[in-house]
């Protein structure tokens, strides 16, 4: 974002009201791609890749006070690892219907969807986006859900999406520069 889109004050207005950042996982914090490397009959090996600049957006979001979750169809051990390195309180995985999760994160935070915002790519996401305060698609998500956004990343998934998002949020509560001076290796 650093020559940065221009943003509506309306979304400004339900960035600002943020504190649950949630995300699908392949094709918002990876490309998209699955890698599976085979190892012997049946077995394979799963490689993800994950941007560090959306890692240093994860790490400031929680040194801001959001928490942070996934949502997503796949179960994945690389996606485990990274989402306990980034904190991410909530990590729901093998949700082919993503409601349910997003539902039990609702009833468990005892916020209301305008304090939730919603990052995805595709259909599965459609229903989570249409309930969150902030509805965020990825540059390169589906039509679809880039008509349900109420913002569209300019960065693509796997590159940058997700702290664009979060630079989004910071920037609209008033509290992006002070996160810079707090930014951690």
């Amino acid at each position: 974002m650093a020559k940065g889109p221009r943003i509506s004050a309306a979304v400004r207005k339900r960035a600002a009201q943020i504190k649950v950042l949630l995300m699908d996982v392949d094709g918002t914090m990876t490309d998209g791609g699955v890698t599976l490397l085979s190892q012997s009959d049946e077995i394979a090996l799963e490689i993800k890749t994950f941007d560090a600049h959306d890692g240093q957006g994860l790490t400031l979001a929680h040194t801001a006070g959001l928490r942070t979750g996934c949502i997503t169809g796949r179960q994945s051990s690389a996606l485990l690892r990274r989402a306990r390195e980034m904190n991410m309180e909530f990590i729901y995985m093998k949700q082919p219907l993503k409601m349910p999760a997003y539902e039990e994160i609702i009833r468990n935070t005892g916020l209301s969807d305008s304090a939730v915002a919603y990052v995805g790519d595709d259909l599965p996401d459609l229903p989570l986006m249409r309930r969150a305060g902030l509805a965020v698609a990825v540059g390169n998500a589906v039509l679809e859900v880039k008509h349900a956004a109420h913002y569209i990343t300019e960065a693509l998934a796997g590159h940058g999406a997700i702290r664009e998002t979060v630079e989004l949020i910071l920037k609209s509560k008033g509290i992006w520069d002070e996160m810079i001076g707090k930014a951690r290796a």
